[in-house]
């Protein structure tokens, strides 16, 4: 047994990720109605809390170098999504991407032979990076085409999803809930704030329903106490994905 798990840590329930979240997606839509500064601003705050809290959410050893390692890349696409000339907004992302898993790769060999936890460390941070570097697709939305309801509507099928997470019910009725939930959440609130066509509105809800329901499984799967980091990146992890699903959603189904 680590001395990690040894030790008393503080533990958080559901409700605390939830918020997390709910204060991510606030933020978010925040930045883009104040200014692209803003916005990348908040993409950059995102990227680190996700990178800083995943090693601990993965109970793996080496937590401040791997941090750095998940929370850099993140950083780096959401400034390269801000910058970019149109319409390669994420063109810099899987570049990022690809550095990210690369210093994972060469943190782990700098380790050594016969460490603890190689092959969680380096599966998991991997996961990490491409979860810190797809939110660089809400900024990359809000430069697509100007249309910043679709991003409120993101948001709004986003955090019902969350909200549906924060039932105490078992994993089987609460995530075809939260499914359900985000699919109708996304076409109501595209016909009140905008003329969003209903179809793609609802395909977005469902999707993101889904991508927040898998990772309320995740966080149930763990089993353990989370501390305050953890619980930062879980509530974090899941809204920085949305983005770029955001993104491709408005480019392949609205535009």
């Amino acid at each position: 047994m680590t001395a990690e798990l040894q030790a008393p840590v503080r533990s958080l329930g559901s409700w605390t990720i939830g918020v997390v979240g709910i204060a991510g997606l606030i933020a978010i839509v925040a930045g883009v109605y104040a200014s692209p500064l803003a916005l990348a601003a908040v993409g950059i705050v995102i990227a680190a809390a996700v990178g800083i809290g995943w090693p601990h959410f993965l109970r793996i050893p080496a937590k401040k170098t791997l941090a750095a390692v998940i929370a850099l890349p993140g950083a780096g696409a959401a400034v390269a999504a801000a910058v970019v000339p149109a319409p390669g907004y994420l063109d810099w992302t899987p570049a990022f991407v690809a550095l990210g898993m690369m210093a994972v790769f060469v943190v782990q060999l700098i380790r050594g032979t016969g460490q603890a936890q190689r092959l969680e460390s380096t599966l998991g941070c991997c996961a990490g990076v491409l979860l810190s570097c797809l939110g660089a697709g809400w900024i990359a939305g809000a430069r697509f085409n100007g249309v910043r309801e679709m991003l409120l509507v993101a948001a709004i099928s986003a955090a019902v999803a969350v909200l549906a997470g924060l039932i105490r019910w078992p994993d089987s009725i609460v995530a075809p809930l939260g499914v359900v939930l985000a699919g109708l959440a996304g076409p109501l609130a595209g016909l009140v704030l905008s003329d969003i066509a209903v179809l793609p509105a609802a395909v977005f809800g469902i999707v993101v329903g889904a991508v927040l329901a898998s990772f309320r499984r995740l966080a149930t799967l763990r089993g353990a106490p989370l501390n305050i980091l953890a619980a930062l990146s879980m509530g974090l992890a899941p809204v920085s994905a949305v983005g770029s699903l955001a993104y491709f959603i408005d480019k392949l189904l609205i535009y």
